[in-house]
Parts: C-alpha cells; sequence; structure tokens
C-alpha cells in the first residue's frame, strides 16, 4: 500500500447522510486535515436533516450533491475534485439482501466499481471502503483475524467481500492509498439511528414493554461497536493513511465480542429485570464470528465506548424522542 499524503483534503463521502455518516460528518468538519466534505447520497433512505440534526449549523466547509451510484456519471461528478473518498453507500441490513440479491449486488457491487473508476480517473489519494465482519459467517474458530477464509453467508456479504477484490485491484491499477474497513455491528444513537439493528432494536423493545425475541439459542457470537467509534475508525483512516498500512482491517474491540444471548440479558440488567426473553429456537441466528482485532491496534486507533454506556445512551435518547413527539402532537 503507498501512502500518498497525511492530509485528507478534500473529502467525499458516498451515503454521508445516513446512520455512520450522521456521526462523521461533524467529525471531518472538526478535523484540520479536512479541506472540505461533499456528500453524495441519493437521499431515498435517508435526509441531509440527519446530518444538521447533530447541530452543524451553516458551513462553507459543507456540500451536497444527490444522485445515484449506480449511474456512474453521477459519481464521476460527485468524485471530481475529491482528494480522499469514504464509500459507505450500500444496501445494508444482511438478513434482508436474502430477498434483494440483484439489488444488492447493482449498489454494493456495481456502485463500488463506479466510484473506484472514477477515484482512477480524477487521481484520488486514498479510498476507505466500508466492508463487514459479517464476510466471515459461521467461522469455526474463536479469534477470527484478517488472515482467516471468509465465507459469506447472504448477499451483503457476498457484495462487500466481492467489492473489496475491486478495491485491490483498483490499488494496483490507480496506485492510490485503498483500505477495507470489516466493521463490527454498529449500536448506539446518532440521528439517522436505524433500529433494524441488534442492540438498537433490543433497547426499542425493552421501553415499549416487548420481549426481547432471540433467533436461535442465542450462542450465535458478533463484535459489536459504537457508531460513534465506527465514525472515528473512518475518519481515521481517510486523514491517517500512513497509519492503516494493511489493506484490511477488523474494526471493533475484542472486549466487545459478545453472543447475541449476553446482548439481550445485557439490555434487560441496563433497563428492565422483568423484561422477558424469548427464543426462537428453529430459526435460523445467521451468521457466528468472534473477531480478533489485534491488526487494528498497528494503527494506533482505538474505540471508546462499552456496550453497558451505548444501551443507557439509546435508552435516553429514545425516550426523549418519544416525549418530544407527544409534545408535537399535543401541540397540534
Amino acid at each position: 500500500m503507498t501512502t500518498n499524503s497525511a492530509s485528507a483534503g478534500h473529502v467525499l463521502v458516498t451515503g454521508g447522510c445516513g446512520y455512520i455518516g450522521s456521526a462523521l460528518i461533524p467529525q471531518l468538519l472538526q478535523n484540520d486535515s479536512v479541506s472540505h466534505v461533499t456528500v453524495f447520497d441519493s437521499f431515498a433512505s435517508s435526509s441531509p436533516q440527519n446530518l444538521f440534526a447533530t447541530g452543524l449549523g451553516s458551513t462553507d466547509k459543507l456540500s451536497f450533491i444527490r444522485g445515484d451510484i449506480q449511474q456512474y456519471g453521477d459519481v464521476e461528478n460527485a468524485v471530481h475534485g475529491a482528494e480522499t473518498i469514504i464509500h459507505l453507500a450500500a444496501i445494508t441490513g444482511a438478513a434482508s439482501t436474502h430477498d434483494r440479491r440483484e439489488e444488492t449486488f447493482a449498489i454494493n457491487y456495481d456502485g463500488t466499481e463506479n466510484v473506484l473508476r472514477a477515484a482512477g480517473k480524477f487521481g484520488v489519494k486514498n479510498v476507505v471502503f466500508a466492508s463487514s465482519c459479517n464476510v466471515y459467517g459461521r467461522a469455526a474458530e474463536t479469534e477470527i483475524t484478517e488472515h482467516t477464509d471468509p465465507d459469506p453467508l447472504n448477499p451483503y456479504a457476498e457484495s462487500k467481500l466481492k467489492a473489496e477484490s475491486l478495491l485491490r485491484d483498483a490499488v494496483d491499477t490507480y496506485n492510490f492509498d485503498g483500505t477495507a474497513l470489516r466493521m463490527s455491528t454498529n449500536y448506539g444513537y446518532a440521528p439517522g439511528v436505524r433500529f433494524n439493528l441488534v442492540v438498537n432494536h433490543f433497547v426499542f423493545r425493552a421501553l415499549t414493554d416487548r420481549p426481547l425475541t432471540v433467533y436461535g439459542d442465542g450462542s450465535n457470537w458478533r463484535p459489536f461497536i459504537h457508531v460513534h467509534d465506527a465514525a472515528r475508525a473512518y475518519a481515521h483512516a481517510a486523514c491517517n493513511p500512513q497509519q492503516w498500512s494493511q489493506f484490511c482491517y477488523n474494526v471493533g474491540a475484542s472486549t466487545q465480542n459478545f453472543q447475541i444471548e449476553t446482548i439481550a440479558q445485557a439490555v434487560r440488567e441496563e433497563l428492565d429485570q422483568t423484561l422477558e426473553i424469548t427464543y426462537l429456537r428453529d430459526e435460523h441466528p445467521g451468521p457466528s464470528y468472534h473477531v480478533n482485532f489485534d491488526r487494528l491496534g498497528e494503527t494506533k486507533y482505538q474505540p471508546k465506548y462499552t456496550l453497558q454506556e451505548g444501551i443507557t445512551e439509546l435508552a435516553t435518547q429514545f425516550t426523549e424522542m418519544k416525549s418530544r413527539t407527544i409534545t408535537a402532537e399535543q401541540g397540534l
């Protein structure tokens, strides 16, 4: 991996109005090595409001381009002038992609190909790609490293892994820095919060007095990371490419590997000891992967949040959101 510069300069963030983007963009705008941030988003499932809800206010350092990642002309227009790209735009929700295979590959694979082609054309210095630990599938070993053979079990993971190959080829072809961040499962509050992620989903159900439903026996493993820590990782890789010298990194913390049953129990302990946990043992629990993050330590980046802090924060924010909604309805 070559290292072209320690300065991020003009940063393009694809899918920047989504969950991670709503935590990432404020961090980039506060970074002295970032001269400008352009958000490229279709606004199909997100809104610029997710960013302004963070209290950004008006700034000349931020601009928006509306476009479709599947349309090369749109992508080329967005990439022109950028020095660094953080490529977040994707179909997410791994389980749901079984019924959306064609759409998933059109956005996650073909869209990535468009971004890399344009990056090569305009001499972009650094591309940071949002991959996922989901690519490991149901690995038998309990300390999965970047050397572990991936075994994707759903179209989301398949498309992410194949897109990594596109990035690797583009790095060789165009001689820019390229890093794939195999991200842990996100949780925690950000304005673009997703409710279909397991921790967020369990907290929401707990606050609405509904049982926490665990698929299978709850023994499957996942690594977790707070959305603000995930955003910090993308910003760190974009602004310090010399410290991210390997092609791919598992991103998370060894202490944040949890079995799904443990997540449910943690939510119950933090919020409501009487909360019921139910098991659908006939349902497929999905991937299971216990991940090692030793390579990540070489970058000098490390997550800060704990699961318990994230659960408490989510509960506070969801309660406040409910209160504001009720107040607004009463004022009508």
